[in-house]
């Protein structure tokens, strides 16, 4: 027993550590990010604007709703590795995200307003709804706010590579622009210049699309920001400030604070990380490219001719690494060997659940076998969270993976965002190779 003294002082010491802890949980959402480093989270996470109404109860089944979206996603994804080459349009390919999986807090203008901002590495440019806009639901960036803010003139040499452009046919005027959207959907914007922080880095004279008018329900609440390979992404606007290199750590779709991160520079990268060479197509520079070899289910390599997963930047076959796709996708003959061999090493019977034709009970889940991709110069063992899925009362298991839809371009294979959780991926472009590493960003 202790003395009345001695357990005042340490009733006082609990009762002081209790409000620390819960201080610093309720803080989470609102902590400052390092250097040249954002914290992410997912749209349905606890320090996320859009978390609430979640469009399930069920972890399966929001999974499974997002997925939904997939199908328009494909085959803007398909259409984009097929086209000839053209000037990267501002809001590339946008007209079939939908809201994306995951945000980060970015800050635009001066002050800093901010702003949660879907990350897509299939697109170039950045587009964030602006004072006065039509139809806009969410937070607003305001340009009178900002002392930085600087609309584009149409003689500028960005607004030549806008699609819907709408300047005078002479003399001078705004660069103003309209874009269809999501099939449903269009926005018209302003191509402006403005500062828009990241981490504690502040990137002046920033371009992008300063919508004025939303029509439909599609287009991302507060905007996007584009990390591909284009002149308007990121990585083209910051030139040598960060080399080139961005990476990132996707959480589980279950995590609810802002757990995952986005690294930008080459400082604070894994040193010791497996790596693939980056492959480019002309036609659409802007997609991530990667050479997969092979498929193993287990120990068994799939039987996969070689020429459905070749890479050919002449018809924009190949495989690619997108972060807004949910679910991985392979050509049906690419996914109907997989699947075929995955059965063969687990015990059935098996049942479909939304987009997956392979679910078994969980209690023979200690049997199913691991699925490794193989790459040039890496291979790729996923862990078991990132190929199969729970229902959401836990007695059934699938298979995390699908075929591509029949209406989209079936040579193109997409290594989606379900099976890059929990791993940090690196994107050297200044190099052409891109990097993998386990790293539990939960």
């Amino acid at each position: 027993m202790c003395s009345f003294k001695d357990c005042t002082i340490l009733l006082t010491f609990i009762y002081t550590l209790l409000l620390s802890t819960t201080a610093t949980a309720s803080d989470v959402c609102s902590s400052s990010n390092s250097k040249s480093e954002i914290s992410i989270v997912h749209i349905y996470g606890k320090c996320s604007p859009f978390n609430a109404p979640k469009p399930s109860s069920s972890w399966v089944n929001t999974v499974l709703d997002m997925a939904s979206r997939d199908q328009q996603r494909l085959a803007y994804l398909s259409s984009l590795a097929g086209l000839k080459p053209t000037k990267v349009p501002v809001a590339s390919g946008q007209n079939a995200l939908n809201i994306g999986n995951y945000v980060a807090r970015v800050k635009v203008g001066t002050p800093g307003q901010l702003m949660f901002m879907v990350l897509d590495i299939s697109n170039d440019a950045a587009w964030i709804p602006c004072t006065g806009c039509t139809q806009c639901t969410s937070t607003i960036f305001s340009p009178n706010g900002s002392s930085t803010y600087v609309p584009l003139d149409c003689s500028m040499p960005e607004c030549i590579q806008v699609h819907g452009l709408s300047c005078p046919a002479s003399g001078t005027g705004k660069c103003l622009f309209n874009k269809s959207y999501g099939g449903d959907s269009s926005f018209s914007a302003t191509l402006s210049y403005d500062s828009i922080g990241l981490g504690n880095d502040a990137i002046p004279n920033y371009a992008f699309g300063c919508i004025n008018e939303v029509s439909g329900k599609s287009v991302p609440p507060q905007g996007l920001l584009g990390l591909g390979r284009g002149p308007l992404s990121l990585l083209s606007q910051t030139g040598s400030l960060y080399s080139g290199i961005f990476s990132y750590c996707l959480p589980s779709f279950k995590s609810y604070y802002f757990s995952g991160s986005l690294k930008l520079g080459p400082l604070g990268q894994p040193k010791n990380i497996q790596t693939t060479p980056l492959l480019k197509n002309p036609h659409r520079p802007s997609l991530y490219y990667v050479n997969l070899t092979g498929i193993n289910v287990g120990r068994v390599s799939v039987p996969i001719a070689p020429e459905l997963l070749a890479f050919d930047p002449n018809t924009g076959a190949g495989t690619i690494i997108d972060s807004g796709t949910v679910i991985t996708r392979f050509a049906q003959p690419v996914y109907t060997a997989i699947r075929d061999e995955f059965r063969n090493q687990t015990t059935g019977p098996f049942s479909s659940l939304g987009a997956f034709d392979t679910c078994f009970a969980a209690t023979n889940e200690d049997i199913a076998p691991s699925i490794t991709f193989r790459f040039t110069g890496l291979d790729l063992v996923l862990p078991m969270e990132n190929s199969l899925i729970h229902s959401s009362a836990g007695t059934t298991v699938c298979l995390a993976m699908a075929a591509s839809p029949n209406n989209v371009n079936s040579a193109v294979n997409v290594i989606a965002n379900l099976q890059q959780q929990n791993l940090r991926i690196m994107f050297d472009v200044a190099n052409s190779r891109l990097g993998i590493a386990r790293e539990l960003c939960n």
